[in-house]
Parts: structure tokens; sequence; C-alpha cells
């Protein structure tokens, strides 16, 4: 257990730099995902190759993977969309809202129980959204994005649960890359038609950050990710994600300089968040749970 939750906030912790170089980056957040989920195929394809993992699946397995590899594909869009149209430290918040979502979604998808301790904690970060949604208006767009994200994100959570424990995480990982390149591949020229992009190609500045995006917070986040899956629930997984605002802001006030942009509300909303991760935590290890 203790190892799932170091992989877990290893995860994390590489997690938190995958909105900065996002905002790096000058493509447009669709065209940005399709990258980063192509470069990470062709990354695992070789990881694959050079490791002695078990590749034979039936083609029905392919696609089921790959399917899930959709959803997260979606999720990154609205993440990136909404820093784009707002800020790193707006935009990562929002996505704390994951774990309200996973809460609700993940007693009725596995038949199980909705857990009060979960409601209300999600609640927690419901509080601490709504006042950081009040502090600006001229971010409200970015808002509205970036809350459509963890919907996506946290039905391919509770969906990798199920993977997890079925095959290596490597392996789902490839095949969630290649299913999200394919299948954001084929949505993406509606989406540039309807949002022209003035960039279709990255320069070589953007392919290096693209190139770390890659490696470092996708492939290596996921697959420690999906390991920590094994024995961790996604509920839990899902509000630990909430630490990942903690170490963006730090970076985005740093070198950003977004602490002159943000006011006492999007504080006071940010200290429900962690609040609530606390609390979860404290939860988990008192009550021995995952």
């Amino acid at each position: 257990m203790q190892k799932s939750y170091l992989q877990l906030h290893i995860a994390v912790l590489f997690l938190g730099l995958s909105p900065v170089l996002g905002k790096l980056i000058t493509l447009n957040e669709g065209l940005l995902t399709w990258y980063r989920v192509a470069f990470s195929a062709i990354i695992l394809f070789f990881v694959l190759r050079f490791s002695k993992v078990e590749k034979r699946l039936r083609f029905s397995e392919k696609v089921a993977i790959g399917s899930v590899g959709v959803l997260v594909a979606l999720s990154w869009v609205f993440f990136f969309a909404g820093i784009k149209y707002s800020n790193i430290s707006v935009g990562v918040v929002c996505y704390c809202i994951a774990s309200f979502f996973t809460a609700v979604l993940e007693p009725l998808m596995t038949k199980t129980r909705f857990r009060l301790s979960q409601l209300l904690l999600s609640a927690l970060t419901i509080l601490g959204i709504a006042l950081i949604f009040s502090f600006d208006t001229s971010y409200r767009l970015g808002i509205a994005l970036g809350i459509i994200s963890p919907l996506f994100y946290s039905l391919y959570s509770i969906y990798n649960k199920q993977l997890a424990g079925r095959y290596d995480s490597r392996l789902i990982n490839y095949y969630q890359m290649v299913g999200g390149t394919i299948g954001l591949g084929v949505l993406l020229p509606i989406y540039l038609y309807i949002f022209p992009a003035r960039q279709l190609i990255p320069d070589f500045r953007d392919s290096i950050y693209l190139m770390l995006l890659s490696a470092f917070c996708t492939v290596l986040v996921y697959v420690l990710l999906t390991q920590a899956l094994k024995n961790i629930s996604a509920f839990t997984a899902n509000l630990s994600m909430n630490l990942e605002p903690i170490y963006a802001i730090i970076v985005a006030f740093i070198f950003f300089n977004e602490s002159q942009q943000v006011n006492g509300s999007f504080y006071a909303g940010l200290f429900f968040v962690v609040l609530s991760v606390i609390l979860q935590t404290v939860i988990s290890v008192a009550g021995g749970t995952k």
C-alpha cells in the first residue's frame, strides 16, 4: 500500500508540470493534445518493444482499452482549453472537481454504495471551485471549460481501474495513447473547422516541450498511476490529484507572476480544496481504507 501511495504522489508531482508546459506550448488545445498522445504512443511503442511484457491481446481488448484513451484525450483538450482561456492557477484548481464526479459516478457504474465521507469531501472541493469561479468574471469561460475536463477524467479513472488488475500498465497506456491518437484524430478536423488554428505543426521549441510533456508528464505519470490503481480506489487517486494545483501554482507564481492575477476568494477556494485532500488522507489512514 505504501508503495502505491508513493507511486501516486510521484505521478502527481510530474503531472503538476503538465499545465506549465501546456501554457508554454503555442499550439491550440486540440492540436497540443493530439501531439501529446501521438508522441506518447510512439514512446510507449519502443518501451514495450524492449520490455518483457506479454503483448498478445484480442482485437476486442485493444478496442476496449483504446476507447478509454479517448476519454483521457478529451479530458486533456478541455484541461488545456481551461488554462489557455484563464491561467494556470485557475485551470488546475478546476480539475479538482474530478473527486466530485468520481464520488457520484463510481458507485453508479460499479453498483456499490455511495460513501457519505466521499460526498462530503467532494462538497468541500465544490465550495472551493465556487469561490474561485466568483473571483474574476473575465476567467469564467476558462473555468467553465476547465470544469468539463474532470468529468471525462473521472470516467477514465473508473474504467482504468477495471483494466489495471488485468493488464500490464505499460500495455494499457500504449493502447490508450493509440486510441486517443486515432479518436482525437477523427474529431480534430471538425474541431479545427470550428476553432481555426494559426499553426498546425509545432516549431522546435514546442517540439521540445511536447516531448517533455509526453515522456515525463504522460508516459511516466500514467504508468505510475495505473500501477497505483491496483491497490487504491479511483476516488482516492482523484482526490490526491488535487495536490497537482499546489505544485503547478507554485511554479506559476514564481515564473509567470500569477500571484498578481488572483485575489482573496481564490486563496479561500484553494484552502477548501487542500483541506479535502488532508481530510481524505486522515480518513484513509485511520480507517485503513483505500
